[in-house]
């Protein structure tokens, strides 16, 4: 009897190996577990009975002596346990920026372009007729060829200014970032872990720089009751602490890193679910987290301003909705005459990757 079998079809699984489907999970399972090698295969293992990840040929020990094989996890000696290796950590951040990226394609808000007058990186598509002072460069012959075979005729080529056309270019400004990660305790507070995806951001955008602006800086720093600077390859590996929020701290040392870069375009990204609860004073710990504490908020306000005056506008990413914390963060981005972005966790990535975006790319006249 002739008809049609219908199967279930899965878009993500089609054309990938057992392998690549099951280290796809991996990665994701090794941004909730901070890099931890045996709690993310203890996830990938219970999940494997409940779903049925692997079947009678391809098995779960297959899959782990895979992850050995490429080179993705290895032996730690001293410590007699299995870490990643930086072949997994750049992995993680590669899909990192292939997830982020697919959101921000599917999302029209958050554009903020700008127009500058400079010598581009990249053509447009767009071109316009000659003025006195375009390089030679910016010419585009073959439509000035043509402009002067329309307007001149065939018989004899001549071209004329009238007939010179340019090509405009994109100009791709050079940034240095430092990007803030609030990892005070609130972060994981009722049941929300907003940590998470702050990581999946970080490691997104470090891998965004890396690779198609190499000539950018990109600091990654965490502040909770202090403030210290983390490299790339250590991302995956944050987590909470039983901290306060020290946002002083971070603006300072933030502001440290950038006097110290040459590049003329410096910007801090900040990205914070709770309010402004700690100062160090001396070698005390100044703290109150009942409120908005004056002597804590008017240091803030003071270090927005300073960084007004340098020229370094900070673009706050605020993932709580509570109306009194929205109000502060808007007189702070006001004293400092940046932004500031009310963000829901799922959309923070198409936040904060337009406007790094949108910052980098201006029209060349």
């Amino acid at each position: 009897m002739k008809g049609f079998h219908f199967s279930k079809f899965d878009p993500d699984a089609e054309g990938k190996s057992k392998f690549d489907q099951l280290l796809d999970l991996f990665f994701q399972l090794l941004t909730y577990t901070n890099g931890d090698v045996a709690e993310a295969l203890q996830w990938m293992n219970q999940l494997d009975r409940e779903y049925g990840l692997t079947d009678d040929q391809y098995g779960m020990g297959d899959f782990v002596d895979e992850l050995k094989d490429k080179g993705y996890i290895t032996e730690d000696q001293e410590r007699g346990e299995i870490i990643i290796t930086p072949k997994t950590e750049q992995g993680i951040r590669k899909r990192s920026l292939e997830e982020i990226f697919g959101k921000l394609k599917k999302t029209k808000q958050g554009d903020h372009t700008t127009f500058k007058p400079g010598l581009g990186d990249e053509e447009s598509p767009e071109t316009r007729p000659f003025i006195f002072g375009d390089m030679l460069e910016q010419i585009d012959f073959t439509e000035s060829i043509r402009n002067a075979q329309i307007n001149h005729g065939l018989d004899e080529f001549t071209m004329q200014e009238d007939d010179l056309q340019i090509r405009e270019t994109d100009f791709k400004s050079q940034t240095s970032t430092v990007l803030m990660i609030d990892i005070s305790h609130s972060m994981i507070l009722y049941g929300e872990d907003r940590i998470t995806p702050a990581k999946k951001v970080a490691m997104a955008l470090s891998e965004l720089i890396t690779t198609k602006y190499p000539k950018d800086t990109l600091d990654i720093v965490v502040f909770g009751n202090d403030a210290w600077p983390v490299e790339i390859k250590d991302i995956p590996y944050l987590q909470v602490g039983p901290y306060h929020t020290n946002t002083v701290a971070g603006i300072e040392l933030a502001m440290d890193i950038l006097r110290r870069r040459k590049n003329p375009n410096k910007q801090i990204f900040m990205i914070t679910d709770g309010k402004p609860t700690c100062l160090k004073v001396g070698r005390r710990y100044y703290k109150n987290s009942f409120g908005l504490d004056r002597k804590i908020t008017s240091r803030c306000l003071n270090l927005a301003a300073q960084c007004k005056k340098l020229k370094i506008p900070i673009t706050t990413f605020m993932i709580a909705t509570d109306p009194y914390l929205q109000r502060f963060v808007q007189e702070f981005t006001e004293t400092n005459n940046g932004k500031a972005f009310f963000a829901t966790l799922d959309r923070l990535g198409a936040f904060i990757f337009r406007d790094f975006e949108s910052g980098k790319r201006k029209t060349v006249y």
